[in-house]
């Protein structure tokens, strides 16, 4: 009995040392796995990027040289080139090499405004906001013109045509069913917690959900079709009833914003479009009301815009902080926003913003003698306002044409492109755009900065940035989370983008953020992840 007793004590305990030893080994395996996904953080690096980051900065007067100095930036406009040379030459001073205006490929006309003034003067006299409708023409002759408003009220072109031969040398307003009402919330505001839970917590689309998506995708792709058609059909029928000057609105605007991009044509062979106006709603609706009323209304206006032909090309700019690993120098990081704004007013959040952002990166970069494995690139794009045309451009003249998706040589040696186009809130994290295996990289370089408010990383995809210029052929391309603040209800594309709605201390968190990216970035020993590479086709978004 003892003996049997002591057999088993003795096989009881070799059990448990087998079983130790093997939880032992399972734990160390556990273990190296770990530490091995574990992504390797330079503090030291990081410390310094946020000292010269947050006491030294210079992304509030790059911002100003890029708004208030250089003006509007319409692609291919002299503002655009104003602030496109600036930028290169400071890149250089700040050390940068291979910078240069590269073009990109044919755009167009450039286009500028140089006077416009419009007043009410009948049934009484008050002045009106209005900014004059890009590529669109001039009121004709050299003194201010002066008549009655005339409304078209069409809902579509077969309504238009009632108005056929009886429009030439009006003044003519295009009716709007818009009724201003009051608004109860805040033009400006962060992401609240449960917002960014929310994105943490979104799944890749799958099945029945990635075909309702496209469905919907589907859907709004047709009406925002539909209503440039309308809008394309209503600006040939002005240019061929050569009003003297026609008078809009956009519905988003109130309180004086006023929404404005285009009206006419850049390409080198288009019809100039007569004098077209984009008015206060405030405004619009006050002479509408009074016409149909049955008052006489007369005002009087002079707008006069100014075409270029010289140069039909147009240009983004460039330049690079060279690699110095040996075996890694000739892979890039990049790093980019679009320099091209819309005219009617400077374009600070959309986008000097990120463009000061990225200059005031390498910036940093720069001041703290980093001496990156990989080439690191900056671009400013332009034509980004007319469809994603610079970076676009870009991609296919160096990477590949995503229609054919023949890659070049050097598609294969970009490790990621970063972007910052959402205005002047401050980074709260990274749309992934799909690229879950990018996922736990980011959240980790991220950790330094959960105190700064930028922890989120989402599944999810963003649109109308020039990442997706970059997503198209294969190469990781993201967007940064950004808080909107008043991005949407007042200053993108409107008259109010100016200076003063830029957030300093926010843009400097993106600036210290984005450097640390880029420095990671460039010193991983392997590259960024790569989604599956998309088959040829016109890619969504373009």
């Amino acid at each position: 009995m003892l003996k049997n007793e002591i057999e088993n004590s003795l096989i009881s305990g070799l059990k448990t040392m087998y079983m130790r030893k093997i939880s032992f080994i399972i734990l160390l395996f556990s273990f190296n796995l770990i530490a091995s996904s574990q992504e390797k953080l330079d503090l030291n690096i990081i410390n310094k990027i946020k000292e010269e980051g947050s006491k030294n900065s210079r992304v509030m007067d790059y911002a100003f040289h890029l708004t208030d100095v250089s003006g509007p930036r319409l692609t291919a406009s002299p503002g655009f080139m104003r602030a496109a040379n600036w930028a290169k030459e400071e890149l250089s001073k700040n050390g940068l090499v291979n910078t240069s205006l590269e073009p990109w490929g044919e755009f167009g006309k450039g286009w500028q405004q140089e006077h416009c003034y419009l007043a009410m003067t009948s049934p009484y006299y008050f002045p009106i906001i209005a900014v004059p409708r890009a590529w669109t023409g001039s009121t004709p002759g050299k003194k201010i013109l002066s008549g009655e408003v005339i409304i078209v009220k069409a809902k579509d072109t077969i309504e238009l045509m009632q108005y056929s031969g009886k429009l030439k040398g009006k003044i003519v307003m295009a009716w709007s069913d818009t009724q201003l009402k009051p608004s109860f919330e805040p033009d400006g505001q962060r992401y609240a917690d449960s917002s960014l839970e929310r994105m943490a917590n979104a799944l890749p689309s799958q099945g029945g959900n990635r075909q309702r998506a496209a469905q919907g995708d589907s859907i709004q792709r047709a009406a925002r079709l539909s209503r440039f058609t309308v809008q394309r059909r209503m600006t040939d029928f002005y240019i061929k009833e050569k009003p003297a000057l026609v008078l809009s609105m956009n519905s988003s605007g109130n309180d004086g914003t006023v929404f404005v991009s285009n009206g006419g044509y850049y390409a080198k062979d288009s019809v100039e479009s007569p004098a077209m106006v984009m008015l206060s709603s405030d405004d619009f609706l006050r002479l509408q009301r009074l016409i149909e009323a049955g008052n006489k209304v007369k005002i009087e206006a002079d707008v006069k815009t100014r075409f270029f032909y010289d140069d039909l090309k147009a240009y983004n700019v460039v330049g690079e902080i060279p690699g110095t690993d040996p075996a890694l120098k000739d892979e890039v990081v990049m790093i980019g926003a679009h320099l091209d704004s819309w005219h009617g007013a400077t374009g600070a959040t959309d986008n000097a913003a990120g463009c000061a952002v990225m200059m005031e990166v390498v910036r940093i970069l720069k001041s703290i003698g980093v001496q990156p494995r990989r080439t690191i690139r900056i671009a400013l794009w332009s034509g980004e306002e007319e469809g994603l045309f610079g970076s676009k451009g870009y991609v296919k003249n160096h990477f590949a044409d995503p229609a054919k998706m023949e890659l070049m040589p050097e598609h294969s040696k970009v490790s990621a492109y970063y972007n910052l186009d959402n205005g002047s809130g401050k980074i709260r994290g990274v749309y992934l755009q799909g690229n879950k295996a990018a996922g736990d990289i980011f959240s980790q370089w991220l950790v330094p900065f959960n105190d700064m408010g930028a922890k989120t990383i989402t599944i999810s995809n963003t649109s109308g940035t020039d990442h997706l210029s970059f997503d198209a052929v294969g190469i990781p391309g993201f967007q940064f989370i950004q808080d909107p603040l008043e991005y949407d209800s007042r200053t993108h594309h409107t008259n109010m983008d100016t200076y003063d709605h830029l957030v300093p201390d926010d843009l400097k968190q993106a600036a210290i953020i984005i450097a640390t990216f880029v420095y990671n970035t460039a010193q991983r020993d392997e590259k960024i992840p790569r989604k599956e590479l998309p088959k040829p086709s016109q890619p969504r978004g373009f």
